[in-house]
């Protein structure tokens, strides 16, 4: 994969950038650091520039962001329980339990929430669904994102021109540090934000 994200950032400069960024956001597998790592270190030699890597690199972050806002504004409880007992969820080893924990979470901090998760592996792409399944405001929704995204994109894609061609150890170690980053965690905020959004529901009737 990484000699792909190579190769469409050399043919398409700062469109394919913004395209890989924001299939980033929608598919969380696909590794950011490499895309924004090696984009700085490409600024090194090209007419690719910093800021314009970061603004392209931030403009797909929130393409991304919003197509899975959509889709957390679209879900049901039954949709969701499904997905907590299906085999893809158990491989994610989602639990009921957890519901409550990441209820009062993202009830208490959920702009937080969206600003902080933007800079932390996985969760920033997947603190997307539970924004939009607590219907969360969408100006405020971009703001935060935007604001938590940009910082993620300016400090990797420095890193990446400042290391050189040791991009791919800058890459390595934030790629390390995403394993630390439990996928349970992130879609433990899935799950508890909707039974907010529930309780909400039920508190205005």
């Amino acid at each position: 994969m990484q000699q792909q994200i190579m190769e469409l950032i050399n043919s398409y400069g700062y469109f394919g950038i913004v395209l890989l960024i924001a299939l980033e956001n929608i598919f969380p597998p696909i590794p950011s650091e490499i895309i924004l790592t090696f984009a700085g270190f490409v600024t090194l030699s090209s007419n690719l520039g910093i800021i314009e890597s970061v603004l392209a690199a931030t403009v797909g972050a929130v393409i991304g962001a919003i197509a899975l806002y959509a889709f957390g504004r679209i879900l049901t409880r039954e949709r969701l329980v499904k997905f907590v007992e299906s085999r893809i969820g158990k491989m994610l080893h989602l639990k009921i339990t957890d519901i409550d924990k990441a209820e009062a979470l993202f009830s208490k901090h959920g702009h937080k929430t969206v600003f902080f998760g933007r800079c932390i592996p996985v969760i920033r792409s997947l603190v997307s669904i539970p924004a939009g399944m607590t219907k969360m405001p969408l100006h405020s929704f971009l703001l935060f994102t935007t604001l938590g995204t940009l910082i993620w994109n300016t400090v990797l894609i420095i890193l990446g021109r400042l290391a050189g061609h040791a991009w791919t150890q800058v890459s390595s170690i934030v790629d390390s540090f995403s394993t630390v980053i439990t996928i349970g965690i992130a879609g433990g905020l899935i799950v508890g934000a909707f039974f907010y959004y529930q309780k909400r529901v039920r508190s205005t009737k």
